[in-house]
């Protein structure tokens, strides 16, 4: 008997709104699948890209990225600023041969309790379907130093 693939998810969560969230759903009793382990940043915006490309490297089969929504941003503009990073990790994951899904943003306010365990639920299927990522393994022979060249005869 074969069993299911778990993926393992992890998810960058903003203080203020998304991680509040998930405590709504929480202490109101709402399932979502443990596959994800949520990271508080104190904003969406605050999320590095090696941050994900890290988790990603270390193990995790995909990254939740989840923020206030635009225009409610407790530092301004800075979930746009996620948006916009967001859309170059998919472009950098697709260029390195890793299904741009793996990676998913999603808005979702402190009230919005019931939205997020929905999207976690949904998200944990699609990686599911996806399968285990599988990083491209290197030997090391490429990011070696270079050979130093023979030393001239005399």
């Amino acid at each position: 008997m074969s069993e299911q693939f778990e993926p393992v998810i992890i998810g960058f969560t903003c203080n203020w709104c998304s991680y509040r969230a998930a405590d709504l759903a929480g202490t109101a009793r709402m399932k979502y699948p443990a596959n994800v382990r949520l990271i508080r940043l104190m904003c969406s915006g605050r999320l590095d890209p090696t941050f994900v490309m890290k988790a990603l490297a270390g193990g995790a089969d995909a990254v939740l990225i989840t923020g206030c929504h635009p225009g409610e941003c407790h530092y301004i503009e800075q979930n746009y600023k996620a948006l916009r990073r967001y859309l170059l990790l998919r472009r950098t994951l697709g260029g390195l041969g890793i299904e741009p899904a793996r990676v998913k943003l999603v808005w979702a306010s402190a009230a919005e309790g019931a939205k997020l365990t929905h999207e976690i639920t949904s998200f944990v299927e699609e990686i599911r379907s996806l399968g285990p990522l599988h990083w491209p393994q290197w030997d090391g022979a490429e990011t070696s130093a270079p050979a130093q060249a023979p030393a001239a005869a005399d």
